[in-house]
């Protein structure tokens, strides 16, 4: 059970919780670089403008300032200052920045994943943190880049998260130019105003929606109906695009962003089978997404919100004339490890990475433990020395505290033995040969 933070929305682990959270992100490394991508780690702040020249997060931007420092004319006047600093709040925006500052040295396309902390000023609950972690991969390409990218990133991610101890899950995707050609198919033209709206649906209720649409959008009734069907629609195949031309609405970019959207799914139903579903509600609030977006629940915990999001950006990253457009999916690890957690969904086998105690005789001994140590560490088995030559039934209690399994004697003579204390089985041992059962030498992170 994870416990609760003593300053809201920044949580800490304790060991054995830590462990757990080790596991996620080793697995995920692990898939990644077995797919090529590259880790590369961003500074942690950016300035004001870099960070807010897409979406309307500001609210949710920590500033970064000296605490003796004197405002700024900007801040004074109530705005933003451009070139003042704050941590950045999502890992997509820094790594626009990043490929553009180092366009020379990169290889394209260029295959990245990134795990770092990020900061966003939410109301802290269930799920959602001020700090935490989260775990990108991105593809971005110079000039263009073929939409068969967008295709392998949720192939990709439907496997990273299918190694993880957690529930079932799903990747709902759709497609901006789906969405927007049909806006646009149906008289509404400021498609990003719809797109909002929209992305509120589940939380407020297609009523509610509705009337957003029509009294700030200006939409009429028949047109908010419309968009509310197309969002209504959601097959784990590719028969949402029979679905979608029946509603009898026509446009170039709509057609573009079905056959997009169609070729997903087809891919997904090979070799993602029940993982990846077409549903024509998503629409993600931040405003650089231009076709391919994605949002992921757990079965059985979708209140949790989206686990993993994030979709196609084309104009995010610029030069000059030269573009770089990229696809890429954000996993939110600190989310999925509290959830672990709080659930009792894995455990770690035990509470610390150490799988041997070696006792002392007495104080004289020291010197001898730490060499047995030294060769079992040689050998990939981690070890600790007992600090004090007391009492052998003190020193392995000591051990039984800690949660590690195995205590390492050695008599007057050099003989040597080891117990499992979970089993009272004890034997001869060599420190040069001797190793933990496969299942003890590392720690274990297993679905409860």
């Amino acid at each position: 059970m994870a416990r609760t933070a003593s300053l809201s929305g920044f949580p800490e682990w304790l060991p054995e919780e830590r462990l757990v959270e080790m596991h996620v992100l080793d697995t995920l490394r692990r898939v990644f670089e077995l797919h090529g991508f590259s880790s590369i780690e961003t500074r942690a702040v950016e300035t004001v403008g870099q960070l807010l020249r897409k979406g309307e997060i500001d609210k949710e931007v920590y500033g970064l300032s000296r605490l003796q420092e004197e405002e700024s004319d900007e801040a004074k006047a109530g705005k933003a200052d451009p070139h003042a600093l704050a941590l950045h709040f999502d890992l997509t925006v820094p790594f626009a920045r990043y490929v553009v500052e180092n366009a020379g040295y990169l290889a394209f396309p260029f295959r990245r994943y990134q795990i770092q902390k990020v900061w966003r000023g939410e109301r802290p609950q269930e799920g959602r943190a001020r700090e935490f972690t989260q775990a990108d991969i991105d593809v971005v390409g110079d000039g263009e880049l073929p939409f068969r990218y967008d295709v392998e990133i949720a192939l990709v991610i439907a496997e990273a998260l299918n190694a993880l101890p957690i529930p079932d899950f799903r990747l709902r995707i759709n497609n901006r130019k789906l969405a927007e050609g049909f806006y646009r198919g149906i008289g509404l033209t400021d498609t990003a105003g719809v797109l909002r709206s929209i992305d509120k649906l589940e939380k407020i209720g297609p009523d509610r929606v509705s009337e957003l649409l029509q009294s700030e959008l200006g939409a009429s009734r028949e047109q908010a109906e419309a968009a509310l069907k197309l969002a209504g629609i959601c097959t784990e195949d590719t028969s949402f695009v029979e679905q979608v031309r029946a509603l009898g609405v026509t446009n170039e970019m709509l057609e573009e962003g079905l056959s997009e959207l169609e070729q997903v799914l087809d891919a997904a139903v090979q070799r993602a089978p029940g993982k990846v579903v077409a549903d024509l509600s998503i629409a993600r609030g931040l405003d650089y997404y231009t076709g391919t977006v994605v949002e992921t629940v757990l079965v059985g915990h979708e209140q949790l919100g989206s686990i993993c999001s994030g979709g196609r950006y084309d104009a995010l990253a610029s030069k000059g004339n030269r573009k770089f457009p990229g696809v890429g999916l954000s996993i939110g690890v600190t989310r999925l490890v509290s959830r672990i957690l709080s659930q009792d969904l894995a455990k770690a086998s035990r509470s610390v990475p150490t799988a041997v105690l070696v006792t002392l005789n007495n104080d004289e001994s020291w010197d001898a433990a730490q060499d047995v140590a030294a060769l079992l560490r040689s050998r990939g088995i981690s070890t600790e020395v007992a600090a004090k030559a007391e009492k052998f039934g003190k020193q392995i209690k000591f051990a039984d505290r800690r949660g590690i399994p195995f205590v390492w004697f050695t008599d007057d003579d050099g003989k040597h033995q080891v117990k499992d204390i979970r089993t009272g089985e004890q034997v001869s041992a060599a420190p040069e040969t001797w190793t933990p059962p496969e299942e003890d030498l590392q720690v274990q992170v297993d679905r409860t």
